[in-house]
């Protein structure tokens, strides 16, 4: 579904009861920062909401949503980390950009989600405009990182049931 038609915070409740133990990595980029660190705190708040300490959350800037997946896979080598959050914003310019950029950081956050077998989660917001934008970082649309971290503690939740 769209997220024309859906708000991205909309959610069911998380139940893990594992989550205070688990260490959660977010590499934000700091292009469209004002997108960008909506998204993180979204995600941190989300993340404290259903128990992950706040000792056990770190977060390092990146310059572009291009350096996220290196970013990201250094997080969860030296904080080893349980799930990583990539969160960054490509608005669609005069150009095919956001398209090269989208796909890279998208495929390689799935290479490394399979070759380490722990979530790396794809927050990047694609939009075509700024107010699109806007609506996925806490306006109309919800905020993309809330989604992320939902899914991310999901995802770890899947994992120990497994």
């Amino acid at each position: 579904m769209s997220a024309k038609n859906k708000n991205l915070s909309e959610h069911k409740a998380v139940t893990t009861a594992a989550a205070s133990k688990y260490k959660i990595a977010i590499a934000v980029s700091e292009y469209n920062e004002a997108i960008t660190f909506a998204l993180r705190d979204g995600a941190i708040e989300t993340l404290k909401k259903y128990g992950v300490k706040e000792k056990n959350i770190f977060v390092e800037l990146v310059p572009g949503a291009y350096e996220l997946p290196l970013a990201a896979k250094w997080l969860y080598e030296k904080k080893k980390a349980d799930a990583v959050l990539a969160l960054g914003c490509v608005i669609k310019g005069d150009t095919d950009h956001d398209i090269y950029i989208n796909n890279a950081v998208s495929q390689a956050l799935m290479n490394l989600s399979l070759q380490t077998k722990a979530p790396f989660l794809f927050g990047v917001v694609t939009p075509n405009t700024l107010q699109q934008a806007k609506d996925r970082a806490g306006g109309k649309h919800g905020n993309k990182g809330v989604e992320c971290a939902v899914a991310a503690l999901k995802m770890l939740e899947l994992k120990e049931k497994l």
